[in-house]
This record gives structure tokens, C-alpha cells and sequence, in this order.
């Protein structure tokens, strides 16, 4: 079992706890396997999501540690990802339906991107540990499961319990250790009139 970390968001106004407390974890427990009733939850929360004009422009592959898909994700990840997530229960990959019938689905990214926010929101609120990932190959996630070209990997998250900080290595415990940052909300808002 892990100890609790306490990676609270320092917020300048007031948010949800379970939004607060949320981070990416890279450090995940080898052993324990996805608890089946959480990853229920967070695959529901990512059906309620919103869509535009409820068309649903989204799939989802997931994978549990040990399975062939697992591996199939796992040999497509780039760099430093490879070294952490295979410890992870599951991996997920969000898929947006890019076009339909011949037309472009030209909100599909960011529906694909709500969908992958719910998930991780129920996961966090269920006790599961998150980590998306935007280094992979997304051609070879592609071609790795049949995708046509109307369907495009966006992101992979990683899934499962927290894993036992001292035990990871360096690298692993200065990244965890480092400080959360977010740029003000006022160099991101464009317009506040």
C-alpha cells in the first residue's frame, strides 16, 4: 500500500476538492490490478460527457496490465513514458472520430479531451491514480488496433494505485516532488469584459 501524498493545488479561488487534489502521478503500483468497480465508474463519467449536438465523436481502447493490448500500447509510447506507465493497472487511449460520413467532426478533439477530463475527475474521486500521455505514436496505435483514418489517437492515460514513492527512482521522485505550477488565470484569458 502507498502513503498518501498531499499534491493539493494552490488555487486563487475556490474549486471542487476532488479537482484540487487531483495531479499525474508517474509512479504507479506494479502489483495491484485495476479495481474493476472504479474503472466502471470512470468509463461511465466519460459517456456522460458533453458532445456537440450529442454526436459522440469519441472511443476508447483499454488495456489492462499483462494483456496483449497492454503490450501493444506500451511499444508504442516515446521516451521516458515507456520507462513509468507499464506499472500502471491500465491504459486507456482516447480516440477522436475525426470525420463521419465523408465530413470532418471538427469538435471532436475537444469532446475527445471533455470525455478524457470526466474520466479522470470519477477516477481521482474513486481512489485511482491518472497520467495522460501525449508521447506515442499515434500511427502505430492505428495501425496496432484496425483504426480507420476517421479515427485518431489523442491521448493515453496511464491508470491504477498510487505506487510507493521511495521506492521509484530518482528521476521518477524529482518529478513527483516538483512543484505544481499553472499560469495565472490572467495570462490565459484572452478577453474579460
Amino acid at each position: 500500500m502507498s502513503m498518501i501524498i498531499d499534491r493539493r493545488a494552490e488555487t486563487d479561488a475556490p474549486i471542487l476538492d476532488v479537482l484540487a487534489e487531483r495531479w499525474s502521478t508517474r509512479i504507479f503500483d506494479a502489483e495491484s490490478v485495476i479495481d474493476e468497480a472504479a474503472l466502471a465508474s470512470a468509463l461511465e463519467a466519460a459517456r456522460w460527457a458533453p458532445t456537440g449536438a450529442n454526436t459522440q465523436p469519441w472511443r476508447l481502447i483499454v488495456a489492462r496490465r499483462g494483456s496483449e493490448a497492454h503490450a501493444k500500447i506500451m511499444a508504442t509510447l516515446a521516451g521516458f513514458n515507456s520507462a513509468w506507465a507499464g506499472d500502471a493497472a491500465a491504459l486507456v487511449v482516447f480516440v477522436a472520430e475525426t470525420v463521419r460520413d465523408g465530413q470532418p467532426m471538427t469538435w471532436a478533439l475537444y469532446d475527445t479531451g471533455q470525455v478524457a477530463a470526466h474520466f479522470t475527475v470519477q477516477a481521482h474521486a474513486d481512489g485511482l491514480s491518472t497520467h495522460q500521455m501525449g508521447g506515442f505514436d499515434r500511427a502505430a496505435v492505428a495501425e496496432a488496433f484496425g483504426l480507420t483514418e476517421e479515427f485518431t489517437p489523442i491521448t493515453i492515460m496511464a491508470v491504477g494505485e498510487l505506487g510507493e514513492i521511495r521506492a521509484a527512482s530518482e528521476e521518477l521522485r524529482s518529478r513527483e516532488n516538483a512543484p505544481r505550477t499553472r499560469r495565472t488565470i490572467a495570462e490565459s484569458v484572452i478577453v474579460d469584459a
